[in-house]
């Protein structure tokens, strides 16, 4: 199987709210728009905001989104009135992480990566 392109998909309970979080609140630049969704730039990624979940919870999806900054991070959503569900603090992986909650409930955990963290190494030679 060769994977050509991909994206994360996800239905909210209110779309307009949804789209006005990653497109607003988040700053995600839109990538295409068509009618019922949207499809955002994720970094290397796509995320796309479409359809509506059936009455009832979302599912138990979430976002791992990694910022260069993560107290920054933080301090930028927590003025704009985002639910912080954990704040930044470095895990014992050794990732920066701070959670934070979309108008869904769903969790996005914002990392930052130290620079002498081993995701940052090539250790396939080794």
């Amino acid at each position: 199987m060769e994977v050509l392109s991909s994206r994360i998909l996800i239905r909210p309970r209110d779309p307009e709210v949804a789209w006005a979080f990653y497109g607003g609140t988040l700053g995600l630049a839109v990538a295409r728009e068509f009618p019922g969704g949207v499809v955002y730039f994720l970094g290397t990624g796509h995320l796309e905001v479409s359809g509506r979940v059936p009455d009832g919870e979302p599912g138990p999806d979430g976002l791992w989104l990694q910022v260069r900054d993560v107290e920054a991070a933080e301090a930028e959503l927590r003025a704009a009135g985002v639910t912080i569900t954990r704040g930044a603090r470095t895990e014992p992986w050794g990732l920066r992480e701070c959670w934070i909650a979309d108008p869904d409930g769903r969790a996005l955990v914002l990392v930052e990566v130290p620079p002498d963290h081993p995701m940052r190494r090539d250790v396939r030679g080794t």
